[in-house]
């Protein structure tokens, strides 16, 4: 693997002290060390000796499970495992997790898409996942079509108590909303921002119009313009086998891929002024106004 250059290494401490997906957490190694690279720096992960997981930044020769040897504790990084992935952190996180109520519901199919790796920075993609105005030219016949282009007028704010980014009543006419879909429709959209690199979609079943399937991108930042973007599912879908759901998912990110990396610069500008935005840009202004207000540096152009 090949190590980032010490111009890449995170010093930001309000994404230091964050939670950060690595992996799927079926995609922890038993028997052996996996690495990766986060913020910059080189992450290393296994299974430990009582099953337990560790995650650590300093190459050295750690038990795995099966071994005898304890892992010294003042070497590992903090663990969570939530909503089916690993994550860690390279500060001091907050106790929990942002929540995800649908998870715990027995009737939904919790599901990994895929993870994909794109050259461009974290917030890009967390933006472009906010962008409604692109769907008929990036994703035509299946979340858009032409002349269906307007995005209608819809509520985006930061929530006081949670600090999250919330966008309601959007409304966009789509062909195929999901796997589940058997014809066009108007589809509601709520979009939730719940951390600075992740980004929540409840959308209307196409199957149950009283409830919402979600879909989350849950972003490792692996240098400030690179990324790996994890694809998480809580859907209602009694009919689709879990390849179908996948296939379904990884089509649409495909499109968005190469949008997302000639996009430039690959940092995203806070600068309201530094690109034009238009109407269907709200919950992009608002986005780029929370990052600068939390202190937010890494992966971004600040303001001057």
């Amino acid at each position: 693997m090949k190590f980032p250059e010490e111009s890449e290494v995170c010093s930001d401490s309000a994404i230091l002290n964050l939670w950060h997906p690595l992996v799927p957490e079926a995609e922890v190694p038993v028997g052996s060390v996996s690495e990766l690279v986060l913020l910059g720096r080189t992450v290393f992960f296994t299974t430990g000796v009582s099953d337990e997981y560790l995650v650590w930044s300093e190459k050295s020769k750690a038990p795995v499970s099966g071994g005898s040897e304890p892992f010294p504790e003042d070497k590992q990084l903090p663990v969570l495992v939530r909503y089916g992935y690993l994550w860690t952190s390279l500060g001091s996180p907050p106790n929990g997790l942002f929540e995800i109520p649908e998870f715990e519901e027995p009737d939904r199919r919790n599901i990994h898409a895929a993870t994909i790796g794109v050259h461009c920075s974290a917030p890009r993609a967390i933006e472009n996942f906010l962008d409604m105005g692109h769907f008929p030219y990036v994703h035509p016949g299946i979340l858009g079509a032409e002349p269906h282009t307007e995005v209608v007028e819809y509520d985006v704010r930061v929530d006081t108590d949670s600090n999250e980014i919330w966008a309601t009543e959007c409304l966009f006419y789509q062909p195929q909303a999901a796997a589940t879909s058997v014809g066009g429709q108007l589809v509601g959209y709520t979009y939730r921002v719940p951390h600075p690199y992740c980004v929540m979609l409840y959308k209307t079943n196409p199957v149950d119009q009283e409830r919402m399937d979600v879909i989350g991108l849950f972003v490792r930042s692996v240098t400030s313009e690179h990324i790996e973007a994890s694809m998480f599912l809580s859907l209602l879908d009694g009919v689709n086998t879990d390849s179908t759901i996948r296939k379904f998912q990884q089509e649409v990110f495909a499109q968005d891929k190469p949008i997302l990396e000639n996009q430039h610069p690959k940092r995203l500008p806070l600068n309201p002024r530094a690109e034009t935005p238009v109407r269907a840009d709200k919950s992009a202004i608002v986005y780029r106004r929370w990052l600068s207000d939390l202190g937010i540096t890494y992966g971004v152009i600040p303001e001057a």
